[in-house]
């Protein structure tokens, strides 16, 4: 096909029942393919497999298939620029790296389709943009969650939509998230040793393995897994603990999955303050931490999460760049509480 590319990958072991499920699972993330319009290219005939075209999206694929995936190029987007502010770490020819607050959605979608980060950064770049998902428009090629807060790159050239998506893929980006959970996950909790994937490394750390997939009845969760999904792992460090009720988190990704920290952090047992689907009902003692604190945790609007750090080699440059974005007013506002 004309003014399109070709997109290739084999199907790993243990795949779904069908063929649009497989592919969701299985497409590498730097095409930016969403299972959605992995349906709508395969009813325009754009799938392969084993070199044969398949259009039923109920189809049965087999661990070792190969498949091919043409992409049409990059249409001009239709998703309005928005005069909104934005906190801008670090910007130039090639990429932005954006300090995104907890309440903006990234990327627009039928409950969005305004306010969000790409409405925000089509206003902001103007001119070119890399042609991503089908439309020219911010390369994401990352994502945080509408209530995290903290930064994310996003790409301004189709150099670096591929180069940082490569590094995505590869897990060599550096993402360090700061997180207020309930309980302590200490080393000395036998507990926590008891729990499938989890297992402590050097220094305390708390490596957690799974795979993730959507949850069968709750489309808006992930769930834990341990065959099918996509693998995932998270490392998690005690930073400060609070009277043992609560602790403030690091969690270093080395994937990067939808709610990852999240569904990984509850499925330990320690889920976050705030978090309305992962974090349970779990409450702050009064008796223990005083009344300030158990409100503050109770009335905290959003999960007690933020992306801090972020490193990545610059795509076109290869020079090493690493930034910081400090806890957000509310985290900090929390975390003083917890002391107090």
């Amino acid at each position: 096909m004309a003014n399109a590319s070709l997109v290739t990958f084999t199907i790993a072991a243990d795949p779904p029942p069908r063929l649009d499920k497989a592919l969701s699972r299985d497409v590498p993330e730097s095409a930016s393919l969403s299972r959605s319009r992995l349906v709508r290219l395969i009813a325009e005939g754009a799938v392969r497999v084993n070199g044969a075209e398949v259009t039923d999206a109920r189809a049965k694929v087999g661990e070792g298939d190969a498949v091919e995936i043409t992409v049409p190029i990059a249409a001009e987007v239709e998703t309005v620029a928005e005069d909104i502010p934005l906190d801008i770490a670090y910007e130039d020819a090639h990429l932005v790296v954006v300090n995104k607050t907890a309440g903006m959605v990234v990327h627009p979608a039928p409950g969005s389709p305004s306010g969000t980060l790409v409405n925000a950064l089509l206003h902001h770049f103007g001119g070119e943009l890399s042609g991503v998902g089908g439309e020219k428009r911010p390369g994401i090629v990352h994502r945080i969650d509408k209530d995290t807060s903290g930064l994310l790159v996003v790409a301004k050239s189709d150099a670096a939509h591929h180069g940082l998506a490569a590094q995505f893929e590869a897990h060599t980006a550096r993402r360090r998230y700061l997180a207020v959970c309930y309980g302590v996950p200490d080393a000395a909790d036998p507990r926590l040793r008891g729990v499938r994937g989890a297992r402590f490394e050097g220094g305390g750390v708390l490596r957690i393995a799974t795979m993730l997939a959507r949850h069968k009845t709750d489309r808006q969760r992930q769930a834990v897994c341990f065959t099918g999904g996509r693998h995932a792992v998270t490392r998690v460090e005690l930073l400060e603990r609070f009277a043992e009720v609560a602790s403030l988190v690091e969690c270093r990704l080395e994937t990067g999955r939808t709610h990852q920290i999240r569904a990984h952090m509850a499925h330990i047992g320690h889920g976050l303050i705030g978090d309305p689907v992962y974090g349970g009902r779990r409450k702050i003692s009064e008796k223990i931490l005083g009344a300030e604190a158990a409100a503050e945790a109770k009335g905290f609007p959003r999960q007690a999460l933020h992306a801090a750090t972020l490193g990545f080699a610059h795509p076109v440059s290869g020079e090493e760049m690493d930034f910081t974005a400090p806890l957000p007013q509310d985290m900090e506002q929390l975390i003083a509480a917890l002391r107090g």
